[in-house]
């Protein structure tokens, strides 16, 4: 991972500030070296530099953010003792629950609602200290795997102002590959964590289904047993700090499970006698040749962290997308707006009303037999982790595509599916519930990250820490930075009043 188009080696922050990381950031406050407001003051003129490009924020919280800055940074001079994430700036995607702040979750349908309590993750948040900076902009519902709607617009990446970010998750993982805070929220249904932070080389991780609670829930609760919530960011030891602070148990969450609190180990070491089964396309996948060279580097570096790296995979259903996730995941989407006519969805997406138009159009039984299907995923998986001790496979496909484009109906010359077909390897981790993580393992030749999808047994998430950290170790991608966050580019950015 050297520099190259698209790249330096710099952070693109004014005074740094903002593209420190969460740990970095805490380690400054205790040697009183900078102090939350000047974190948050930096993180904000960040983040609109990065709006004004790329189209990231739908609500700023600016004020409030300053206003609480600097109420730690009092706290922090009179020694008070402090919470773990204190000062420490978090974006939200806008699917999630912020008290008094609007929830469009990019559905004209929500434009007039703003939720009375906090969302279970908001809460802990909050109670660790986190200062939340802004709503960031996802599609309508989370419908897909870009973050353009009708609400917020076209978001962009980037490392290419021209192509996606990705999504639904894609202003989340957008802001934090441009240096506007470490850490950021998101939620992933068929891949929304994982897709954009592939697509803006950072870090993000879908916990195991039911780790982290997701009431009081989204708005409208799409995916709704598919759906998991997780952090988005540039170093995976940030990314083990959220994940302490956010997995809990919570009853208004039916899938939420009662798990003691964890605390993760993310100090890279050897991966000696680990075996890690590799997959390039599970069988039946079409993958880009730029991504399928990056994954052979990738594996050449795992077995150079000592892992014992061999060709294994589950044996999934090459119809997995038409006769499992699709009568599961656009049942679910139709049912999150049961009772909405075809004039009230008018102001969506055509994209967006033809699935809810297909999920109207399956019956009990193909939800139900879908269902039996899934169990059979579930099971490929059992059986992989009996030879393995845990799975890496590409992230996409692809490298990021054209901005505002739904996705990409050919890849290595084979027709896909333009909505989901080229993201093959995101959903069915999703149908299974297990924990998976991307991380950055390359570029292509026009500089667009490509990224390294790392599976674990359910409940494993340390698993997935000790490969992500030792290959983080391996290939420090936190060193890159797209080139158009430079200080210069940073002061002619037009910011948005």
């Amino acid at each position: 991972m050297t520099t190259g188009p698209g790249r330096m080696a710099v952070p693109p922050a004014s005074t740094g500030l903002a593209a420190l990381s969460a740990v970095q950031i805490i380690d400054g406050y205790r040697r009183k070296v900078f102090t939350p407001r000047d974190v948050v003051d930096d993180t904000i003129a960040a983040l609109k530099a990065a709006d004004a490009a790329c189209n990231v924020v739908v609500t700023p919280m600016y004020e409030q953010a300053r206003a609480e800055a600097d109420r730690l940074t009092v706290a922090i001079r009179s020694g008070a003792a402090m919470p773990p994430l204190a000062g420490v700036p978090v974006t939200i995607k806008d699917l999630v629950f912020v008290a008094g702040v609007p929830a469009y979750g990019g559905a004209p349908l929500n434009r007039g609602f703003i939720p009375d309590v906090d969302a279970a993750v908001v809460a802990a948040l909050k109670a660790a200290g986190a200062i939340i900076t802004c709503k960031t902009t996802t599609c309508e519902s989370g419908y897909k795997l870009t973050a353009d709607s009708p609400v917020s617009g076209v978001t962009r990446n980037p490392w290419n102002l021209s192509r996606t970010s990705g999504g639904s998750s894609g202003g989340a993982a957008a802001a934090v590959a441009a240096g506007c805070g470490p850490i950021a929220i998101g939620t992933d249904g068929v891949g929304s964590i994982r897709v954009p932070s592939s697509f803006c080389g950072v870090f993000g991780l879908k916990p195991t289904f039911g780790l982290v609670p997701r009431s009081p829930g989204f708005a409208p609760p799409s995916w709704a047993s598919l759906a998991h919530t997780g952090p988005i960011t540039r170093s995976v030891a940030d990314a083990a700090l959220v994940l302490e602070i956010i997995a809990a148990f919570d009853p208004r969450d039916p899938a939420s499970l009662p798990v003691s609190p964890r605390n993760f180990d993310t100090r890279p070491s050897p991966l000696g006698g680990l075996r890690i089964g590799a997959c390039v396309d599970f069988g039946y996948a079409a993958v880009s040749a730029s991504v399928r060279a990056s994954f052979t580097n990738a594996l050449g570096a795992l077995e150079g962290c000592g892992a014992r790296v061999s060709k294994d995979g589950p044996d999934l259903d090459p119809q997995i997308l038409e006769r499992t996730l699709k009568p599961i995941a656009f049942t679910e989407q139709a049912a999150a707006v049961a009772g909405k006519t075809s004039a009230e969805l008018m102001d969506s997406e055509p994209d967006y009303r033809n699935v809810i138009a297909a999920g109207r159009g399956y019956g009990g039984i193909a939800y139900i037999e879908a269902g039996y299907r899934r169990g059979q995923a579930r099971n490929a998986f059992l059986k992989l982790f009996e030879r393995v001790d845990a799975l890496v496979t590409p992230m996409v496909s692809v490298t990021a595509f054209e901005a505002g484009r739904l996705g990409v109906d050919r890849v290595d010359g084979h027709s896909v599916d333009p909505h989901l077909g080229w993201s093959p390897f995101s959903w069915p981790i999703n149908l299974a519930g297990l924990p998976a993580a991307t991380v950055p393992c390359g570029f292509d030749e026009e500089g667009l990250p490509i990224g390294l999808q790392i599976i674990a047994p359910w409940l494993d998430e340390p698993m997935i820490f000790r490969i992500a950290a030792a290959f983080e170790q391996a290939q420090p991608w936190a060193a890159h930075w797209p080139q158009w966050l430079s200080k210069e580019s940073r002061e002619k950015a037009h910011v948005k009043a």
